[in-house]
């Protein structure tokens, strides 16, 4: 066997456990924490007075105009200068969901603005409240119109989680930089490490075609209704 297929083999099983035990854990978490922020900054910046906008405004435009990385290194090398010290792996769910929350906010604020008028107004004539219509005439409709961007969004969050490597999270990448650096062997355990984060991004694509899928027939299902 030769050796650079030994070592890929050796490896598969490390970079693997750094992958579902950091990787995909950090990546759900904080899509999901993140998706519950972009929900509220999106309804605020829509429905909340004018004071709240611009709080919520301000929030986007200072994560959408940074990077990532910046973003995590504030949060674990800057903060503890002002006394406030977060272990690596909650440091990162801090950074990635404030982060994904920015992102998301700006497609469900998309899909919400997406659903006619006409739709509130139906909702109201028959006698729902605001946060009725919300949930159950506007929502249905608005995720079917801002899944695929989400879908895209949770993707490139799983390759991005890579960035927390540079915080000390023992997750795929980083478990593919102490390999290295004992067997010095970049190329190979790179590409394994790249192969490993396609393989999970192919999975998650083939869900997403899924969901748009199911979600497309609900959809025709509240046309013909309608």
């Amino acid at each position: 066997m030769p050796d650079w297929l030994q070592l890929m083999l050796t490896s598969f099983w490390p970079l693997l456990r750094g992958g579902l035990i950091f990787t995909v854990p950090l990546a759900i978490l904080s899509f999901i924490l993140g998706l519950a922020v972009g929900l509220l900054v999106a309804v605020v910046r829509l429905f909340a007075p004018k004071p709240l906008v611009w709080v919520a405004s301000f929030y986007v435009w200072i994560i959408r105009g940074t990077p990532l990385l910046v973003q995590l290194f504030v949060i674990f090398y800057g903060l503890p200068s002002a006394g406030i010290l977060i272990d690596a792996f909650p440091a990162a769910l801090i950074g990635f969901t404030l982060n994904v929350g920015a992102y998301t906010s700006e497609v469900i604020r998309a899909a919400l603005t997406s659903i006619s008028k006409g739709q509130w107004e139906a909702a109201y004539s028959i006698g729902m409240t605001t946060r009725q219509a919300m949930g159950r005439t506007i929502l249905p409709q608005a995720t079917r119109v801002a899944l695929p961007p989400l879908g895209n969004s949770f993707i490139s969050l799983v390759k991005d989680t890579s960035l927390a490597a540079a915080i000390t999270v023992p997750e795929l990448f980083q478990q593919a930089q102490r390999i290295v650096a004992v067997t010095y062997e970049p190329l190979i355990l790179y590409i394994e490490a790249a192969l490993i984060y396609l393989a999970f991004s192919s999975v998650l694509t083939a869900l997403q075609s899924r969901l748009e899928t199911q979600f497309g027939r609900y959809g025709g299902f509240l046309e013909r209704v309608r």
